[in-house]
């Protein structure tokens, strides 16, 4: 009878751990991200084509065809002017995504150079800083407008001010606290102790480790300036015609409400589309983003 075989020497196991996965592979196992991305892309995509193309043009009137049902020749019908529906609202895109792009930057310019300054000064400069953010913040949007409105005429460059200016408070305070914190990390203390000056620090080390917490701000602040041109085209201080907007097709359809209440529907759904999309896109960088998050997925 054959022995029975030797137990193998224990040889030395090697565990080969899982490679972390890359940002876009955990971002496309991520719900909200792919979701809100889907809808951010499907609204960006809908300004983009209206440059170079709408199935029919966005002002032209014709009233002989006014109020028309969704047909072939009209996707989704004509309102009280005859004009296409679809052209509308792919315009209309445009405007919004172009008023909430510039608004964005100028809160994100004036409001992160605001916080990073009253985080780097301390002292009288961030008292001053901070104070002139609540002074800010008793000019809402709607309010600026208004003012504005008065001072030189209602239209799409008043809606850019007002928002751009109703958002520069709330992204200095967020720079500001932010900022705070990492003044107070270790290598932050050596480098200061290395000689580097506070404008060097403030480049080299605060804004990048800000820079993920911006990024998720701007995505949210952009659905609210989506909202707020919506708003202030819906009382007639935003964009004005024939530039198609989708608050100015919610004000033109409200005096048809019985009689063709779809012409207030398209515009609120490519509104609600919007800015679920751009809250849904934050939320899932906001989650991709964090270290602690992304280490527990």
């Amino acid at each position: 009878m054959s022995a029975p075989l030797a137990a193998p020497v224990d040889a030395p196991v090697t565990t080969r751990s899982l490679p972390a996965r890359t940002f876009w592979g955990r971002a496309l196992h991520h719900r909200s991200f792919v979701l809100g991305g889907a809808l951010s892309f499907l609204v960006l995509a809908s300004a983009l084509l209206s440059l170079v193309w709408t199935p029919w043009s966005p002002y032209e009137i014709d009233i002989a065809s006014k109020l028309q049902p969704p047909s072939a020749a009209h996707w989704l019908g004509t309102d009280s002017f005859g004009r296409d529906i679809v052209s509308l609202l792919l315009a209309g895109a445009r405007s919004t995504i172009m008023v909430g792009i510039i608004a964005v930057s100028i809160g994100l310019t004036f409001g992160v150079c605001l916080g990073l300054i009253a985080s780097a000064r301390r002292g009288w400069t961030e008292e001053i800083i901070m104070r002139f953010s609540d002074f800010t913040f008793a000019f809402p949007a709607v309010l600026s407008a208004i003012m504005l409105a008065a001072v030189v005429g209602p239209g799409m460059v008043t809606s850019i001010i007002a928002i751009g200016i109703f958002q520069i408070p709330t992204l200095t305070r967020l720079t500001r606290g932010s900022a705070n914190a990492i003044w107070a990390r270790e290598y932050v203390l050596a480098a200061r102790a290395a000689g580097k000056g506070a404008f060097r620090i403030t480049i080299e080390h605060v804004l990048p480790n800000i820079l993920s917490i911006l990024i998720v701000q701007a995505s949210i602040q952009f659905a609210l300036a989506i909202l707020a041109e919506a708003a202030l085209s819906y009382l007639g201080l935003g964009t004005q015609p024939p530039q198609p907007s989708w608050g100015r097709m919610l004000n033109d359809a409200q005096t048809l409400l019985f009689q063709s209440p779809m012409l207030a529907v398209y515009p609120g759904a490519a509104i609600a589309v919007a800015v679920l999309g751009l809250n849904l896109l934050g939320d899932g960088l906001r989650d991709l983003l964090d270290p602690r998050l992304a280490r527990e997925r």
